[in-house]
């Protein structure tokens, strides 16, 4: 491998130190957290830190034949960022500048490699707010985010990533650098190119630099709970507080294995009796009072049993901060399930409109009866995203058969309640029969084109979203 002459290229653009070959890092590389997916192994990592090194990563790969696969901090949970065999697996993490936070245009522009988290706490000390927060927004990348149009708890009032892209540089299949979209409030010229990469999971060019749109700070916000005996009937008051006009900033459920879940990884006294608990907040400022009373009034009359507000925000960040432990809660109680730490889990993304929420949860729990598989149910009820977390053994065959069965009667059914089989973590691997089923033949032919059209060799992520 020393002797490679696509190595030397690389390492001749790069320097030594951002052309990984080490067997330990190559595997670490290999592949997200989406669980059951394939994953092949690298022929290298690089670590460009500019646009220009990342065209020599591209145009290097391109003469010698071998595909690219770009990847964030592998946080996703789809399987888009796996590499495949060979492949020249391109990291955008040394990309990690907050290159201009303009408060006047209320707009910042980052390279792919700046953490969520970080992009959030920057622009606040200018009073402004990035909305999108994925569960993983500690650790996830800008640039991750837009390649899966990432979504987040604040998404049923203030939407996900693509909302908030105004603007992207890309360097196609040919080495070329492509600049989309504007910087300015509005602006209608020519197709929208922007959208067209954003959730594109890095099969149309390489993100290297993102102008994002930003928000003023909100108030601080006003947080509750409402504890009910069924997920049914939490979904039932979902429909309810949608239908009355209410617009909360955060609408969550956790399901009681997710409950017990996360009580067991960090002891916090919820409230494991219960079948579903719905966390709700308001961030309308003098008025968040008088709508996080309405919401209550809601949740009681779909028949809530007990309603429950935070006294201040140390209370209200605890039960935030419970939300966002729910995948690693799980990913502990499928390990924990069975014997030799072999729990694995299948995380569904199902997004279906909200006046059928109640009845995907009803047929979420009628699967698990039928394929006998545990599965916990989280999510985005204010915009109708569940994660179904179907709970494995990756030792036994017939577990891991029975987990994809209900998988896949979890996207039929969401197909048939009018949903979509992603509602933010993307195609990837999981879920490329499910988007042809979804789409229908004409839709996969435009995918089919577009692709050709930019990346002729494939050079970008064979094998994801088609």
């Amino acid at each position: 491998m020393a002797g490679s002459p696509l190595l030397d290229d690389l390492r001749a653009a790069l320097g030594d130190a951002a052309v990984l070959t080490d067997p330990d890092l190559l595997r670490m590389h290999s592949r997200d957290e989406a669980d059951l997916c394939a994953a092949g192994t690298p022929l290298v990592v690089t670590r460009p830190r500019s646009t220009e090194e990342v065209v020599a990563v591209v145009r290097a790969a391109a003469r010698h034949g071998v595909p690219v696969v770009p990847q964030g901090a592998r946080t996703g949970l789809a399987g888009a960022a796996n590499a495949v065999d060979g492949a020249v697996v391109l990291s955008t993490v040394a990309m990690d500048a907050i290159r201009e936070i303009d408060p006047v245009g209320r707009i910042a522009v980052v390279q792919p490699g700046v953490v969520n988290a970080q992009l959030a706490g920057a622009v606040a000390k200018q009073g402004l707010y990035y909305p999108p927060d994925p569960g993983s927004w500690e650790s996830s990348t800008i640039g991750g985010n837009v390649s899966t149009n990432a979504g987040g708890m604040c998404c049923v009032k203030y939407g996900v990533t693509t909302e908030y892209v105004l603007g992207l540089e890309v360097v196609l299949a040919s080495g070329e650098v492509l600049r989309t979209g504007r910087r300015t409030a509005k602006g209608v010229a020519g197709y929208d190119l922007t959208r067209l990469f954003v959730g594109s999971e890095g099969t149309l060019g390489v993100i290297t630099e993102i102008t994002v749109s930003l928000r003023p700070a909100p108030e601080e916000s006003l947080t509750m709970v409402a504890v009910f005996d069924s997920t049914a009937a939490a979904g039932a008051a979902v429909a309810d507080i949608a239908a009355k006009g209410l617009t909360p900033s955060l609408l969550e459920l956790l399901d009681r294995t997710h409950l017990v879940a996360i009580e067991a990884y960090r002891p916090m006294g919820l409230r494991t009796d219960a079948q579903a608990l719905l966390l709700a907040a308001a961030d309308t400022g003098a008025r968040a009072g008088e709508d996080l009373a309405r919401l209550a009034e809601v949740c009681t009359a779909a028949g809530a049993g007990e309603v429950y507000a935070a006294t201040d925000a140390v209370e209200a960040a605890a039960l935030l901060q419970a939300r966002r432990l729910a995948h690693p809660a799980m990913e502990k109680f499928a390990a924990d399930a069975f014997p030799a730490g072999n729990g694995g889990l299948v995380i569904d993304d199902v997004a279906v409109p909200r006046g059928s929420l109640a009845a995907l949860l009803d047929g979420v729990a009628r699967i698990a009866a039928e394929c006998d598989v545990p599965i916990g149910v989280v999510g985005h009820a204010g915009d109708g995203n569940m994660h179904p977390n179907i709970v494995v053994d990756r030792a036994d065959p017939a577990s891991v058969e029975r987990g994809r069965r209900a998988f896949d009667e979890i996207m039929r059914l969401g197909l048939e309640l009018g949903g979509t089989c992603t509602g933010e973590h993307g195609v990837g691997l999981l879920k490329r029969d499910w988007l042809a089923r979804e789409i229908g033949p004409v839709g996969v032919r435009v995918h089919q084109a577009i692709k050709a059209a930019l990346d002729p060799t494939g050079l970008f992520n064979p094998g994801k979203v088609l």
